[in-house]
């Protein structure tokens, strides 16, 4: 039994790719999309035919429909890989609009049921801004599952949990990365691995907070920078890992032993938060690395979404 094999008995294991090659060689549970795995996915020849052929469908159709056509058709595709879920990413300009969030949300998923795919085996990702968790408590109220991304914070996980949303996914290698920046030539990497990484203990509290006080929203760990991470985190309810690090969890033959589990969070001191939207955003203000890692995180999305929305406009090329 290899590392990634032995992960899977403690923890669901999904991809993050666009890369139907990558999904099928690791046989994952769900998968995770974003612009940036999407922009990368189209720059291949062999995802030519589906941009080529989704762009010449709706050719006449607004930009924004034939971005979600795009989105969806690689959904659908995936979802022929996987028995679970796809999480499909919401435009992250509309981060700090709640309605038009629902709306785009409403929209993809009337084009996943086109196709024949079932709402409960899509996951619609958004990012945890205020704005967000009150579209993802909307779209829960009517059946429509969501992942909230870019999240740093147990304040934007407590405010998830009250939202009802599905799953969660804490950035432990973006909260890594911040720390790392800012003790600079200080930074010690052999202390700062396993279980005492910043990311890592963020999920940590984050899942033992949920179960401690019962509350049925998935936590999968997520932007993982190295082993050491993932390890750390088995027991967690998913984790959702580059093809580079499956692969090379798959090269090692080390068992892989549980770090969280449920049981243990009755041990945890932890004190039951609420949060309004004066209270979140106040805390938002309060911890810099939330608040400059969400904010990059929406622009770095906002990036590679220009950029793919240049290439189906035919503004840029693709290689032929």
């Amino acid at each position: 039994m290899n590392q990634l094999e032995s992960l899977r008995q403690f923890t669901t294991v999904v991809v993050d790719t666009g890369d139907f090659n990558e999904i099928s060689r690791f046989r994952p549970t769900d998968a995770t999309t974003n612009p940036s795995l999407i922009l990368k996915a189209v720059q291949q020849q062999e995802y030519r035919s589906l941009l080529d052929s989704t762009v010449s469908a709706e050719k006449k159709q607004p930009l924004d429909l034939v971005m979600d056509q795009l989105l969806v058709r690689f959904g659908c595709e995936i979802l022929k890989l996987v028995p679970g879920r796809v999480s499909t990413e919401i435009d992250p300009r509309l981060s700090f609009d709640a309605n038009a969030t629902v709306a785009r949300a409403e929209r993809i998923i009337a084009l996943y049921e086109a196709n024949g795919i079932a709402p409960e085996r899509v996951l619609i990702k958004i990012a945890s801004t205020w704005e967000g968790i009150q579209a993802a408590a909307q779209l829960e109220s009517r059946g429509i599952h969501t992942n909230l991304t870019l999240l740093f914070s147990l304040t934007q996980a407590v405010a998830c949990s009250q939202a009802k949303v599905k799953l969660i996914s804490p950035f432990v290698g973006r909260i890594y990365d911040w720390h790392r920046k800012q003790a600079g030539a200080a930074w010690n990497e052999g202390e700062g691995l396993g279980v005492t990484d910043p990311g890592v203990q963020v999920v940590r509290q984050i899942f033992h907070y949920y179960k401690k006080f019962a509350i049925p929203t998935e936590v999968m760990g997520a932007s993982f920078r190295n082993l050491h991470q993932i390890r750390s985190l088995a027991g967690c309810d998913l984790l959702t890992i580059s093809p580079q690090l499956l692969a090379q969890l798959e090269s090692h033959d080390e068992p892989c032993s549980i770090h969280l589990a449920a049981s243990d969070a009755d041990d945890v001191a932890l004190a039951p938060l609420a949060c309004d939207e004066a209270s979140f955003r106040f805390a938002m203000n309060e911890d810099a690395m939330v608040t400059e890692k969400l904010a990059e995180g929406i622009r770095l999305f906002c990036r590679d979404l220009q950029a793919l929305e240049q290439i189906i406009a035919g503004t840029t090329s693709v290689p032929a």
